[in-house]
């Protein structure tokens, strides 16, 4: 892991996840724990209207700490019910947070590269629809990060669970005094709700390791 990022990553670990969000997010840290115990690969699909921010913050968090916690055979991808583009300034917070960044393309839908370690394949990222054909089309989770995406599709094809982890759009801050602020905040939410998931599959997994 990079330095900067496992320090980031030590103050994400004991950021408080309330109660009503833990009842929320057990689904997704089960369907991850079923498919580990299965020994079969692991694809989350974070689903939101635009494809351009809190779908990508999940995606990219979500990867980050199956990293952190050692979880094998975990590939997570995003998309939404129709394409635009990545929101620039989510590259901009998560570079702020100690991630390596490389835009690959210069175009109106840019293609990114993020890196969580020196060793690590980059997180590819932009924006597409959910169904596109970069994105797993059987058997993963489809994680809906926003309300209008999960009312907006009813059903999600190949998908073998549809788990609601709903976040507020910082797209309300846009042009305002607390953007900075409000896109950290969210973006800081989004990685501590993806580090209590994965730290409760790793627990198991070791618990189940140790015969526990």
């Amino acid at each position: 892991m990079l330095k900067s990022l496992k320090e980031i990553i030590e103050v994400i670990s004991i950021m408080p996840v309330s109660e009503e969000r833990k009842k929320i997010l057990q689904s997704l840290a089960e369907f991850i724990q079923k498919k580990a115990d299965a020994g079969e690969r692991i694809n989350l699909n974070f689903i939101c209207t635009h494809n351009s921010r809190r779908s990508h913050f999940s995606q990219i968090w979500a990867q980050v700490m199956a990293e952190h916690f050692n979880i094998k055979n975990l590939y997570c991808y995003s998309g939404g019910t129709e394409a635009t583009a990545m929101f620039p300034k989510v590259a901009e917070t998560l570079r702020s947070q100690g991630m390596e960044i490389q835009k690959l393309s210069e175009t109106e839908n840019p293609v990114y590269a993020v890196k969580c370690s020196e060793n690590a394949h980059p997180v590819i990222c932009f924006s597409k629809k959910y169904d596109d054909a970069f994105n797993p089309v059987s058997g993963f989770a489809a994680v809906m990060t926003c309300s209008s995406a999960d009312l907006g599709c009813p059903f999600i094809a190949g998908a073998e669970k549809r788990i609601p982890i709903t976040f507020e759009d910082p797209k309300s801050s846009d042009g305002g005094p607390n953007m900075d602020q409000i896109y950290l905040e969210r973006s800081m939410q989004i990685a501590a709700e993806m580090h209590y998931v994965m730290s409760l599959v790793s627990t198991q997994n070791q618990n189940s390791y140790d015969g526990k």
